[in-house]
C-alpha cells in the first residue's frame, strides 16, 4: 500500500528515476577512478591520496552545503548538483581525451565529485523528508537505497569491461549524460518550497553553527548522527583497498575488481528491497546492531581469506549491511529531527564523516603498500565492531522502537 502511495506521487517518482541514473554515472566514476589511478601510478598512497582530496572537498562543502539546501527550495538545490558536476566534468574529460592521465586533472575529478556528492546528499534527503508524510519516509528510504545500489552495481560490473576494453574517458562521457538526463527529470518536477530559515540565520556561518547547536542539544540525534557515519567511514576505506587486494591479494584483473564491486551493490540492493519489512516487523535496535555484526564478520573473512568467490560472497554482505544501516538510521533521523535542521544536519554528519576520511584514506593508502592490502579489511572490521557495540548500548538507554519514531 505504502509502495503504491509513492510511486503515484510525481515528485517522488522523477526525483526516485534521477536518483537512479546519476547514481549510476556517479558509481561508474568512483569504481573507475580508483581503478586508474592505481593503473596509471602504481601507487596505493596515491590511490589514497586521490579519495583524501575527495573527501577533503565534501568537508570543506558541507557547511555550504546544508545551509544552501535549508535556505532554498530543495528542487533548485538538486538541480545545481546535477548541473554543477556536468559542466566542470566536460572540461575535465577534454583534458585527459587530449592529453592522457593528468593527476591534476584527477585531483580536480576528485575535488567535483567531493564537493558535488555532499551537496546532492543534503539536498535530496531534505527534498524527500519535505514533500512525504512520516509514514511514507521508510519505504521511501528504502526505495532511495534501492536507487542507489540499483545504478551503483551496475556501474560495478560494467566500469571493469568499459575500463579493459575502452578506457577511463568512456566513463567521464558517460558519467556527463548521466547527469543531463538527471537535469531534466527534476526540471519536470513542481517546485517546493523553501524552509522558512530565521533572518538572523542568513548568513552561512551563522545558519551551520545553528544546526550544529540543534544537533548537540539532542542526544540521541547525536548519538544516532555519530553512528550514522560509521558505515560511510568503511565505505570509502573498502573504496581504498579492494583494488589492490584485488590486484595484488587476489592476483586478478579489472573485471573481477568491478565484479567484487558490483557485489558490494547487489548487497545494497538487496537491502533497499527487504529493509523497509523489517522496519515493520523487528525492533530498531535488532536490525541495527544485527547488520553491524553481519559486517564484521564479512570484513573479518576478507582479512583472513584469499579467494575470489569468497570475497564476492563477503563484499555481499557488506554492501547489505551498510544499506540496510542507511535505511534504518535516516529513517530514524528523518522522524525525529526538525525539518529546518535537516539540511544542515545531514551536511554535519556526512562532512564529519569526511573530514576523518581525510587522514583514514591516506592511512590506509600507506598502510596497504607496508603491509599488505588485506589489513585495510582488519581495521574496516573493528569500526564495525565498535558500531555493534555503541548502538547496542545507546539503543538500549533510549528504548528507540520503530514504532515510537
Amino acid at each position: 500500500m505504502n509502495m503504491t502511495k509513492l510511486l503515484g506521487k510525481r515528485e517522488f517518482r522523477n526525483f526516485f528515476l534521477a536518483d537512479i541514473i546519476s547514481g549510476f554515472g556517479v558509481g561508474l566514476t568512483t569504481v573507475g577512478a580508483n581503478w586508474y589511478m592505481l593503473q596509471s601510478t602504481h601507487s596505493n598512497k596515491l590511490v589514497g591520496m586521490y579519495l583524501t582530496v575527495n573527501v577533503l572537498a565534501g568537508f570543506l562543502m558541507s557547511p555550504f552545503a546544508g545551509s544552501l539546501t535549508d535556505k532554498f527550495p530543495r528542487k533548485q538545490v538538486l538541480l545545481w548538483t546535477f548541473l554543477g558536476r556536468a559542466l566542470p566534468m566536460i572540461l575535465i574529460a577534454g583534458v585527459i581525451g587530449y592529453a592522457g592521465f593528468n593527476l591534476w586533472a584527477m585531483y580536480g575529478l576528485a575535488i567535483l565529485t567531493g564537493a558535488g556528492w555532499i551537496t546532492y546528499m543534503a539536498a535530496s534527503r531534505s527534498y524527500v523528508q519535505a514533500i512525504l508524510p512520516t509514514e511514507l519516509l521508510g519505504t521511501a528510504n528504502s526505495f532511495i537505497e534501492v536507487s542507489l545500489q540499483v545504478g551503483m552495481f551496475a556501474a560495478g560490473a560494467i566500469s571493469g569491461i568499459i575500463l579493459n576494453y575502452t578506457g577511463f574517458m568512456t566513463i567521464l562521457i558517460i558519467n556527463i549524460s548521466m547527469f543531463l538526463v538527471a537535469v531534466l527529470l527534476v526540471k519536470a518536477i513542481k517546485a517546493d518550497s523553501p524552509i522558512n530559515v530565521r533572518k538572523e540565520e542568513n548568513e552561512v556561518s551563522t545558519s551551520f553553527f545553528n544546526g550544529l547547536e540543534y544537533i548537540l542539544k539532542h542526544k540521541t540525534i547525536l548519538s544516532m548522527g555519530v553512528i550514522s557515519i560509521l558505515p560511510l567511514i568503511v565505505t570509502q576505506l573498502f573504496n581504498v583497498s579492494s583494488p589492490d587486494y584485488v590486484s595484488t591479494i587476489l592476483k586478478a584483473n579489472s573485471v573481477v575488481y568491478g565484479f567484487a564491486d558490483m557485489g558490494y551493490g547487489i548487497g545494497g540492493l538487496v537491502a533497499g528491497l527487504i529493509t523497509g519489512y523489517l522496519i515493520n516487523r523487528f525492533k530498531n535496535k535488532n536490525i541495527i546492531v544485527g547488520f553491524f555484526a553481519l559486517a564484521t564478520m564479512g570484513l573479518l573473512t576478507l582479512y583472513l581469506t584469499h579467494l575470489i568467490s569468497v570475497t564476492y560472497v563477503c563484499t555481499f554482505s557488506l554492501g547489505l549491511s551498510n544499506s540496510a544501516l542507511r535505511v534504518v538510521i535516516n529513517t530514524v533521523l528523518m522522524k525525529r529531527v526538525d525539518k529546518q535542521f535537516m539540511g544542515r544536519a545531514t551536511s554535519i554528519w556526512n562532512g564529519t564523516a569526511q573530514l576523518i576520511e581525510v587522514f583514514a584514506a591516506t592511512l590506509m593508502g600507506v598502510a596497504n603498500d607496508k603491509f599488505g592490502a588485506n589489513i585495510g579489511f582488519l581495521w574496516m572490521a573493528m569500526i564495525m565492531l565498535i558500531g555493534a557495540a555503541w548502538s547496542f548500548v545507546m539503543l538500549n538507554m533510549t528504548k528507540l522502537r520503530s514504532k515510537q519514531v
